[in-house]
């Protein structure tokens, strides 16, 4: 079973519009709500997938109440851990041909006994885990190392832990010996300091992240695929969509199709190129299922080439 952590969850509200205008009255063209939250966009790829997952979550206030009955209500197992502050509500705005505009609040502080219990809820649900995934943006005045606690407790055990962050958390994460690590291009350059040009400037920064002490690096480009770096070599890959709607959730939907293939190797790359391009195609965060899945658009490359450019 692979369980997913989310300290900042959210309830994001997918608006479609023909075109935004600043200062205008805009009519949309539809609207949904969906839970939100990097490690919940996981398990609710893993779940539309019917890979076994389970989910915690911090919930606070009624927008936490709502959270929680819309994860139950579509079959997903929850631990839900009671918090003080409000959880957050994020606006993603959507434009024809899948550009976005996210409007995301910061998210409620958390106590050091609500990081406490939340540790206990992961603890209890990985019992029973092959796979622990920390994800996500962290709330005001969270340390920048939780997720390297999460690491320090569960590595030794033998439970394997991923990490997609952001800012400060990721390299302090990496210090903690994760199994993998999913930044993107962006989180990547900010984790190293300095920006990825080329193929090979990913692969460089990836191996700076191995050897502070991440075991695997998986690398999300958008458009132009994905990159993975772990003891078998470098694998590269992409999956091109001609006519996106949404990237919102996209590389959650990758790192999730990548642990489902078996969390290593071109195989694993593979489909999660498959997973995060069928995310594209839909439109709000709606995560993909089988029927959206489409492996015939995906190639691999296990000699890429290092001196391809990457667009600005």
């Amino acid at each position: 079973m692979i369980v997913t952590v989310t300290l900042n969850p959210s309830l994001d509200r997918t608006i479609e519009v023909d075109e935004l205008t600043r200062g205008a009255v805009i009519r949309t063209r539809s609207a949904r709500l969906d839970p939100g939250g990097k490690g919940v966009n996981v398990s609710r790829a893993l779940l539309a997938n019917r890979v076994a997952c389970g989910t915690v979550i911090t919930a606070g206030g009624p927008d936490g109440d709502r959270l929680q009955r819309l994860l139950e209500a579509g079959g997903l197992r929850v631990r839900a851990v009671p918090v003080a502050g409000h959880t957050r509500s994020n606006i993603t705005i959507v434009e024809p041909g899948g550009v976005v505009t996210k409007l995301n609040e910061p998210g409620a502080a958390l106590t050091r006994p609500e990081l406490d219990a939340v540790a206990e809820a992961v603890l209890t649900e990985a019992e029973t885990a092959g796979w622990v995934v920390a994800c996500g943006s962290l709330p005001p005045g969270v340390p920048d190392g939780i997720y390297a606690e999460l690491c320090r407790t569960f590595v030794p055990a033998g439970i394997r832990v991923a990490v997609d962050s952001s800012g400060p958390a990721l390299p302090a994460a990496v210090e903690a010996g994760p199994d993998l690590v999913k930044p993107n291009r962006e989180e990547l350059a900010e984790a190293v300091g300095r920006r990825a040009e080329r193929l090979g400037d990913v692969v460089e920064a990836a191996q700076e992240l191995r050897k502070r002490g991440a075991r695997a690096v998986l690398v999300s480009l958008g458009a132009d695929g994905a990159v993975l770096v772990d003891d078998d070599g470098v694998v590269a890959g992409e999956a091109p969509v001609t006519r996106p709607k949404s990237t919102v959730g996209a590389g959650d939907a990758l790192l999730a199709g990548f642990l489902a293939g078996g969390a290593r190797g071109p195989r694993a790359l593979a489909e999660g190129l498959a997973w995060g391009a069928a995310a594209v195609r839909l439109p709000a965060s709606r995560m993909p299922g089988p029927a959206d899945i489409r492996h015939d658009i995906v190639h691999v490359y296990e000699h890429p080439d290092l001196n391809r450019p990457l667009p600005p």
